[in-house]
């Protein structure tokens, strides 16, 4: 029984030791379990600001740009649809740019995919929700900073680009 006993205690030692070595030699992680953060000089502080508000700045001007470019897009529509009647083929590519563009646009915006309110009931009514649209979108982003977000943005956003697929869409 003694011997049992003692057997049982040994074990029961050698399971503590291993659990304490295991713990002391983890001093990389905290409590957790995860690195610690490492504390950078200022100097690399200050520097990786800069380039963050760097980055900010360029992905704003590429949205502005983005937008300024589905104007063009639209007008260049306006113009094929007036005199045409109808859509070329080369129009259909310029609707699955502007789509693209579009996307490209709410997703800088926002994070969802929101509906916007009615369906265009024709290609000259989907082509003037379209222009009023974008134009809406560009003043409201032109607004705006790089740090806001405007719900008339996202709205006008969500309406071009269920405008833009009634047109590419429509089979009439």
């Amino acid at each position: 029984m003694f011997h049992k006993l003692f057997q049982l205690f040994f074990v029961f030692v050698i399971i503590s030791g291993t659990i304490a070595l295991v713990n002391a030699q983890s001093d990389a992680t905290n409590r957790s379990g995860t690195a610690e953060k490492e504390d950078f000089p200022k100097g690399i502080k200050e520097s990786l600001a800069k380039q963050r508000i760097e980055r900010e700045k360029k992905d704003f001007a590429e949205l502005i740009q983005r937008s300024e470019e589905a104007v063009k897009i639209i007008d260049e529509l306006d113009k094929s649809f007036t005199a045409n009647n109808q859509f070329s083929s080369e129009d259909q590519k310029k609707l699955d740019r502007l789509e693209k563009v579009a996307k490209k646009i709410r997703d800088e915006i926002s994070s969802g995919d929101g509906e916007a309110e009615d369906k265009p009931l024709s290609i000259l009514n989907a082509l003037k929700a379209l222009k009023s649209n974008t134009l809406t979108l560009v003043d409201e982003l032109k607004k705006t900073s790089r740090y806001s977000i405007s719900v008339i943005a996202v709205e006008s956003s969500n309406a071009l680009l269920k405008a833009v697929r009634f047109l590419r869409f429509n089979k009439k």
